[in-house]
């Protein structure tokens, strides 16, 4: 009898790295490539010697966080791997943005790995793996990866071999997508993450006319129930007036693409509203703000009627209230006053955001808002974290409470499939014993 194999090879119990292979008849597809932000090198990998990457024929990739795609260059670049690789053009474009600024993260954490070492100190949070393996690609190599990418239009049929696909609006990010895929005549729904809601700028999932025989679903916190969209908001922005209103500091880690572009026009709306905060200054420090800012306002077509009727009266990514800022020199950056950073990387492990964390840290005026899901168990914030910072300035505005995972289920995803899978989720936080 024919078997359909589903194998994760990362995000199977934990949040991070999502990568799964589904295989079926001599046919074997990629779900995915991502990386776990917890750890460093090598060890951030999905678990690839489970498979021989000789035998993927197609590698199909949700959308552009990486811990979803942070893996492909070393995979396209450093294994057998001589399949095809399809996205969305959207997703080509950021991909292509974060994955050199995180090449250039690896890097600087490699020199200050090896630094560290020549002055005989040790680093707790560094790899195991030697410095040079904490860098997973080179410019070169990406740029080879680059190349490689085919782009598929939402719901255009793809057929390769005896396999067709093709892909749905995700929401979640720009240009995320649901793949569906047709293996002699079954289907197979990967959601990678969704959100089904609207948001300030996106539409929410598309719900596939087709009901899957098989489901393989997000379901990062699985159970669990979250406040409306409009209490998170209402939270988000009390709490960033809270801080500068008492003459404090806010810092926002978060990745330059993705969940910012949502907070800066949350934030400049809210400001707009609140001539009191008008003289107080939001930074978006990011080297790729203004290339960010540039892809968003490409792809507005493939945003929701709310941002695309705005853009016939203004553009509404050229904010009133945000400064872009390239970088920031956190010795010299004036932060007498009240002011909010966004600042990256999201994870708080290096750069910017860590540099102004650790300055800030010991004021209790101060505040940062964790703007997604993120392994601190895992990292030195948790345990260099200042006792007098303030626990309750931290709001969580999380990955999945920034939509409604899978809670609740498209009644039509769940009308008839045979198999239900849960990816990207601790066992505990998806209701499991």
């Amino acid at each position: 009898m024919d078997k359909l194999t589903f194998t994760p090879l990362g995000s199977g119990q934990e949040v991070g790295r999502s990568c799964h292979v589904l295989s079926f008849r001599g046919t074997t597809i990629m779900l995915d490539v991502g990386i776990h932000p917890g750890y460093q090198g090598e060890e951030q990998l999905p678990f690839f010697d489970h498979v021989n990457p000789a035998d993927i024929d197609v590698l199909l990739v949700t959308h552009f966080h990486l811990d979803h795609a942070g893996a492909l260059p070393y995979f396209t670049e450093r294994t057998g791997f001589k399949g095809r690789i399809f996205m969305t053009h959207p997703t080509r474009a950021v991909i292509r943005l974060l994955l050199f600024d995180y090449l250039r993260l690896m890097e600087i954490q490699s020199q200050s790995q090896s630094q560290n070492k020549a002055n005989g100190g040790e680093n707790d949070n560094s790899s195991s793996k030697s410095p040079q393996n904490s860098v997973l690609y080179t410019e070169q190599e990406l740029k080879s990866c680059i190349e490689k990418i085919e782009l598929i239009d939402f719901h255009s049929v793809v057929t390769v071999g005896p396999i067709k696909f093709w892909a749905y609006n995700a929401g979640h990010v720009l240009g995320a997508c649901l793949f569906m895929i047709e293996i002699a005549d079954r289907h197979v729904l990967y959601t990678g993450d969704y959100s089904m809601e609207d948001d300030r700028h996106l539409m929410a999932a598309e719900i596939p006319k087709i009901s899957p025989d098989v489901l393989i679903c997000e379901g990062t916190y699985g159970t669990q129930v979250h406040p409306s969209r409009e209490e998170r908001e209402t939270l988000f922005t009390e709490s960033i007036g809270d801080v500068v209103r008492g003459g404090g500091r806010m810092l926002i880690p978060t990745f330059a693409l993705g969940r910012a572009q949502e907070l800066l026009l949350i934030l400049d709306e809210y400001w707009q509203a609140n001539p009191d905060l008008h003289d107080v200054p939001i930074y978006y420090a990011s080297k790729m703000a203004g290339k960010a800012l540039r892809v968003y306002q490409t792809y507005i077509n493939m945003m929701n009627q709310r941002i695309r009727l705005q853009m016939d009266v203004s553009n509404p990514f050229q904010f009133q209230f945000i400064r872009n800022l390239k970088s920031i020199n956190v010795q010299d950056f004036d932060d007498s006053g009240p002011s909010v950073v966004f600042a990256s990387p999201g994870m708080l492990q290096s750069g910017v955001s860590r540099r102004l964390f650790d300055r800030w840290c010991t004021d209790p005026k101060n505040g940062v808002i964790i703007a997604g899901y993120g392994e601190y168990e895992r990292s030195e914030t948790k345990r260099t974290a200042c006792p007098r910072f303030s626990c309750e300035r931290n709001v969580l505005i999380s990955h999945t409470q920034a939509k409604l995972s899978i809670t609740p289920l498209p009644r039509i995803w769940l009308k008839n499939p045979t198999r239900f899978s849960l990816s990207r989720g601790s066992s505990s936080l998806c209701g499991a014993p």
